[in-house]
């Protein structure tokens, strides 16, 4: 059945009749840990119900759950709603609505099968998910935040945290979930009486990350509830106060949406305060990084020259030069982001040019 519930049309072509289409659409994204004794029947059927309604956007299921970013027709946003009710463990499901939203999230629908909806690299058996540390909403989050016997910690990617985080938060240098869960417990091991409070960004991450603290020995474990998205909802709607700086990093064609006036990270190719996320315009190198909008002029999109005059070649040209040539995103590859801003930083400091 589900070998053909899949898009068979040209991405480029998809990316570019989003780009004219007028049709309002609405960015969420929502997470359900649920057994599920067969995914892949679980995900051909989501995916027929989704292709109906108009659904675009990333959801990955899993025996453990589904996890999905989506962008919703506003109009069929009510008959959306129904639809999910119509299952029952996505009944009351709470979905975290963007809150900076242009519509042109996703250009298409992919729904893949994994063996976790969060890599976690956790494999012992008497790793119980369920213990999960207290939610904690916006009004408590800020009041809990400010005692000095809390430490509050990011729970998401270094790339993330770099352009935006809560006030006094410990921002793990890390590129992985997984690689950050040990790394966290082994970080606080000698402050397990302190307030432990965790983030990320719709809070899927922290579901795990709590309950990993609590196996760990850690009793004061909270989260926020709904993440970054859900508390910048609670704060504006209550008119709270603001602890969060700067951006919040989204796993779709925004790759940011702003949630306070900061800019807190640089752009990695002159050192200028920015903060928006590019993925270099070569998509022989495609890599994620920092870029400020007079580098995005002088660079055409890319990450360095050497990209920006490569793209320029004719794309025969370019398929076969990229047999030997070697790129920032080649060399460092996705999950190494980080060599590529430590090399990035150094370069600008000396005012030269990344390579």
């Amino acid at each position: 059945m589900g070998k053909h519930l899949h898009n068979r049309v040209n991405r480029r072509e998809l990316k570019e009749r989003l780009r004219r289409s007028n049709e309002p659409r609405i960015t969420l994204s929502y997470y359900k840990y649920v057994q599920l004794a067969d995914p892949q029947q679980f995900r051909d059927e989501l995916y027929v119900m989704y292709q109906n309604l108009g659904v675009l956007g990333r959801i990955y299921v899993a025996g453990e759950g589904v996890n999905a970013q989506i962008s919703v027709p506003a109009s069929g946003f009510e008959a959306f709603k129904a639809a999910m009710d119509e299952i029952p463990f996505f009944r009351n499901l709470r979905l975290n609505i963007a809150v900076d939203d242009d519509g042109k999230s996703f250009f298409t629908l992919i729904i893949k099968v994994r063996d976790k909806i969060v890599a976690d690299g956790i494999d012992d058996p008497a790793f119980d998910p369920s213990q999960t540390g207290i939610h904690l909403d916006a009004e408590a989050w800020n009041r809990l935040s400010e005692s000095p016997d809390t430490i509050v910690v990011d729970m998401r990617n270094h790339y993330e945290s770099e352009v935006g985080h809560f006030e006094s938060a410990i921002t793990p240098d890390v590129a992985t979930f997984r690689e950050e869960l040990p790394l966290v417990a082994d970080m606080l091991a000698d402050r397990k009486d302190k307030n432990i409070l965790m983030y990320c960004t719709g809070g899927i991450r922290c579901e795990k990350a709590s309950a990993y603290l609590k196996y760990r020995g850690f009793d004061n474990v909270f989260q926020l509830e709904g993440g970054i998205i859900e508390y910048a909802r609670q704060v504006q709607a209550k008119s709270l106060k603001n602890k969060f700086l700067g951006k919040n990093f989204v796993f779709d064609e925004r790759l940011g949406e702003r949630i306070g006036p900061d800019v807190i990270a640089h752009c990695h190719q002159c050192g200028r305060p920015a903060d928006s996320h590019t993925n270099c315009a070569n998509d022989y190198c495609h890599i994620l990084f920092i870029q400020c909008d007079e580098c995005r002029e002088k660079y055409e999109g890319c990450c360095s020259d050497k990209c920006r005059d490569f793209r320029q070649l004719p794309a025969e040209a370019q398929k076969e030069r990229a047999k030997t040539e070697v790129f920032s995103g080649s060399s460092f590859g996705k999950g190494v982001y980080k060599a590529f801003r430590k090399s990035a930083h150094s370069l600008s400091a000396k005012e030269s040019r990344i390579v």
